[in-house]
């Protein structure tokens, strides 16, 4: 895939079957990723221009459906739309008819009326991207759904590691940590999915509670109550915020307690490799999951994430509507 002038060309792909939804990362290889990784290369080449803007996408139309609230990634993915001359449709459910009694199937038929050629969705059920799928010829990107999946932010903080950390090619022995509320993230779900995929290694790291043990049997999942054995030896650190929203019961004995054992700070970073990065998929509790010195250092590549989501929303968009897998 080449820049020329203010178009996108992209050579021959291979022969093989159309990628038509991105609902997890469980049926996406290595190698498939990798090439997503190229194409938003490129993409990210896009946004480096004085016009930022290719007609890549021009005659598609994307709708973005946000039934939980969202900043960065609906604000990405429409950008992401528009950066490559996509229509847009946003629709939000506070503004909707769902607030008057109607389904989600219908709010959908709805919208599909309007011909969009791929609906990018978030829903607090896990599995409604799915169930999209089946009421829709449209292609479906899932933005997050319940605490099951969230791909693109998992692409997007892979992508940013492979950019960012230096003297390091590639995820072969590299090692990632994730510490705070594991239990009702989507995101620390779909990061192992991708990372360990990858070649790499992920520690896992909060209180009892919060700690799942569906990952007790991943071969490349370790599982800890201890931040500085969890931060030992990492690559990148991930801080992830307490979803109190989400929340039924006392998970947690006091948020003083848990600021004191499973914040990450600039003390527990000493553990970690030389250049390690400090990450957060954001919304950001600052002093609680994560120092704010920390969160503003040098070895923070929080705002590089979300930057980084353009281009590789770009790239999920155009691989699904143009390209091929």
């Amino acid at each position: 895939m080449t820049l020329v002038g203010t178009t996108v060309q992209v050579a021959a792909a291979p022969r093989g079957p159309r990628a038509r939804h991105l609902l997890d990362l469980r049926d996406w290889s290595a190698s498939e990723i990798h090439a997503l990784f190229d194409t938003t290369d490129v993409m990210a080449q896009v946004m480096e221009r004085t016009i930022k803007k290719v007609p890549a996408l021009q005659g598609f139309t994307v709708g973005t459906l946000f039934f939980e609230n969202s900043t960065r990634t609906r604000l990405s993915f429409e950008r992401a739309a528009r950066a490559q001359s996509a229509d847009v449709i946003s629709f939000a459910a506070g503004a909707s008819s769902l607030s008057k009694g109607e389904s989600l199937r219908d709010t959908l038929l709805t919208i599909d009326a309007m011909q969009a050629d791929l609906y990018v969705v978030r829903h607090a059920a896990a599995g409604a991207a799915h169930q999209l799928t089946n009421w829709t010829n449209a292609a479906v990107v899932n933005a997050g759904d319940g605490r099951r999946a969230h791909p693109t932010q998992a692409l997007l903080d892979a992508y940013t590691f492979k950019t960012r950390f230096e003297g390091f090619t590639g995820f072969e022995g590299a090692r990632l940590a994730i510490v705070g509320d594991v239990l009702h993230s989507r995101v620390a779900r779909s990061n192992v999915e991708l990372w360990t995929k990858l070649g790499a290694d992920v520690v896992l790291c909060g209180p009892r509670t919060l700690l799942p043990s569906e990952f007790a049997e991943h071969p490349n999942v370790t599982l800890t109550h201890r931040v500085e054995e969890a931060t030992e030896g990492a690559h990148a650190v991930m801080a992830l915020r307490l979803q109190r929203e989400r929340m039924h019961g006392a998970l947690l004995p006091s948020l003083a307690e848990y600021r004191s054992r499973y914040q990450v700070t600039r003390a527990s970073m000493r553990h970690a490799r030389p250049g390690a990065l400090v990450m957060h998929p954001g919304p950001m509790n600052r002093d609680v999951e994560i120092e704010g010195a920390l969160a503003d250092g040098p070895s923070s590549v929080i705002q590089a994430q979300v930057a980084n989501g353009v281009p590789v929303r770009m790239a999920v968009l155009y691989t699904l509507l143009v390209g091929k897998r």
